[in-house]
């Protein structure tokens, strides 16, 4: 009995050997292409091989069938690796099919791509893809890497990839119908153009306030726009399509030299609005001592002295300088309540999440779908808008920085034109106002200046005190502003000196009623602090050009005239010049 339960484990094993070791070359069940489902993944029937030294040839690989294994890691991406690798796709066309089928790698950044179509070990089709072939070499004016194959309803049909690729080998393949691989591109186009154009957007607005108001962070902004913008361009193939169609060089290095560009915009922007030279100069030095490092990085690169990968940890590394640095003055600002503090971490927690996806699906830790190939620009345009944000409210606090100045240098210039009690212009205001005006008197355009003495005015102070005194001056020159036509100016001297300024008379009589209404208007009583108070004027004055343009010789004068008034009875109108007093009534 133990004996026969000895064969009889023997015979399984034998037989398990036998069918292990016969098994069919790429056991993974085929993909069925049904016309019924227009769009298929093809990472489920994925089986990969590894080439390290590139040197494998077709009948080598069909020959080391049993060598591929399934791929680990996430769905439709291997990692970063310098190998070349093998791929294989079984497929199953169904017999109510038409046989029409695109293969498409949906990774515009992906180098080189060597499809083999065979049937029955029988190579009937052969092409190479990737952004190393010019675009007029290319089955497809697409952004993607697509073939159509030749394929015939109820046929079975292996795919053999031969993949190679400086980056991260990621590779969303699918077979599609050509209505569903056109959709597909429309919308992916469609995409590519809301997010290009509104960088554009972006960049000519920053652009234009730069040259409009001359403010640095604009050109940072710009060079931050430009490295994303370029970025998003070269890595979603845009830029062989219609900027660099046919430049190796461009499409090879473009990506990598605009991800510098960006980290250094980054940098300088960082240090303009979040830093300042002026309030944290060591900071300051090292985010630009990090700009200078990627812009040298940049230059190496582009003249061949690094490699990708190297590049690749620079931005991974100094790209994220600008963040860490920024960090504490950013949270500092938000606990503020100040919402460019807020803006920034926003932009950080957004830029940190989706470099986060990116860095995991070139590593190979991330599945290759629509979100993940289009976080890292998602999370760039998040960070555009909300640095223009902050931009905007830089340029607000910066506008209103300036308005508070001009204000405040108004108010010192007020002050110091201005009499503090009335708010009328003092003498300096005056003298300002008296030379502009003297220049343009004429003897058919009159100057008139008037001296007013106010009569009464020391006894009001002698008998209801100062406060009272002061209250009688400020309705004083409530009451002149009143009398003053268009272009007329009152001021005050000093005490209970003040002046009246008209210019445009036409002649001495106009210039003698506009002095009998300064005197009349002072008939009826003033009310100061609860008193009545009663208030003549005494009025000397001259006219220019007629008495002088000289103003220390027409103040002497109409004081002169003035003091005439004050000895023949107050109350009065007196020109310089001899004449009779003009009493008012």
């Amino acid at each position: 009995m133990g004996r026969s339960r000895s064969w009889g484990l023997l015979g399984l094993l034998t037989l398990w050997c036998v069918l292990f070791l016969a098994r069919p070359a790429f056991a993974t069940p085929p993909l069925v292409l049904d016309d019924a489902t227009s769009r298929v993944e093809a990472w489920p029937a994925v089986t990969v091989l590894s080439d390290p030294d590139g040197t494998l040839t077709l009948e080598q690989v069909l020959a080391a069938r049993a060598r591929f294994t399934v791929p680990e890691g996430a769905s439709a991406t291997l990692g970063l690796r310098k190998d070349v690798v093998w791929l294989h796709i079984p497929l199953q066309v169904a017999a109510a099919s038409d046989g029409t089928w695109i293969l498409d790698i949906n990774y515009a950044a992906l180098n080189r791509a060597d499809v083999h179509l065979l049937l029955d070990d029988r190579l009937v089709q052969q092409r190479r893809l990737g952004n190393t072939q010019p675009l007029a070499e290319r089955p497809f004016s697409s952004r993607s890497h697509a073939l159509l194959l030749d394929l015939a309803p109820g046929q079975r049909a292996e795919l053999l990839l031969r993949v190679q690729t400086q980056g991260g080998m990621i590779l969303p393949i699918t077979l599609n119908k050509p209505s569903a691989f056109h959709a597909a591109a429309l919308q992916e186009q469609l995409l590519q153009g809301l997010l290009t154009g509104l960088g554009l957007c972006l960049l000519i607005y920053s652009l234009a306030q730069w040259a409009s108001v001359r403010e640095a962070m604009f050109l940072k902004y710009a060079l931050l726009i430009s490295g994303s913008l370029m970025f998003s361009v070269a890595q979603f193939g845009l830029g062989a399509l219609y900027l660099w169609p046919g430049n190796l060089w461009m499409e090879q290095h473009t990506a990598a030299v605009a991800a510098l560009v960006a980290a250094t915009g980054t940098c300088l922007f960082v240090q303009d609005v979040l830093v300042g030279r002026q309030r944290r100069p060591v900071l300051s030095g090292l985010l630009f001592a990090n700009a200078t490092a990627l812009l040298v990085t940049a230059a190496a690169y582009m003249l061949g002295w690094l490699h990708v990968h190297q590049v690749s940890w620079v931005v991974g590394t100094l790209g994220l300088t600008p963040a860490l640095i920024g960090l504490p003055g950013a949270i500092a600002r938000a606990r503020r309540g100040d919402r460019v503090g807020w803006y920034f971490l926003a932009g950080w927690i957004g830029y940190f999440v989706c470099t986060f996806i990116m860095v995991s699906l070139i590593k190979g830790r991330l599945p290759a779908n629509w979100w993940t190939l289009h976080s890292f620009q998602f999370g760039a345009t998040l960070d555009m808008l909300l640095f223009m944000r902050v931009m905007t409210l830089r340029l607000q606090a910066i506008h209103q920085a300036a308005q508070q100045a001009a204000l405040e240098r108004d108010t010192l210039r007020s002050m110091a034109l201005s009499d503090a009690l009335t708010g009328l212009p003092n003498r300096r205001g005056l003298a300002q106002q008296l030379d502009l005006r003297l220049q343009q008197a004429a003897p058919g355009r009159l100057l008139a200046l008037y001296l007013l003495d106010l009569d009464g005015f020391k006894d009001i102070n002698d008998r209801h005190g100062h406060e009272v005194g002061d209250q009688v001056l400020v309705a004083v020159a409530e009451r002149l502003r009143a009398q003053m036509r268009d272009g007329d100016l009152a001021t005050r001297l000093g005490g209970d000196e003040f002046v009246v300024l008209a210019d445009g008379l036409p002649d001495i009589g106009e210039a003698e009623a506009v002095g009998r209404r300064l005197v009349q208007a002072f008939a009826a009583p003033l009310l100061a602090g609860g008193v009545e108070c009663r208030i003549g004027l005494t009025v000397g004055y001259v006219l220019a050009p007629l008495d002088g343009s000289d103003v220390r010789s027409l103040m002497r004068a109409a004081d002169a005239a003035m003091y005439s008034g004050k000895q023949e009875g107050k109350n009065c109108v007196r020109r310089a010049a001899p004449q009779s007093p003009v009493t008012a009534r």
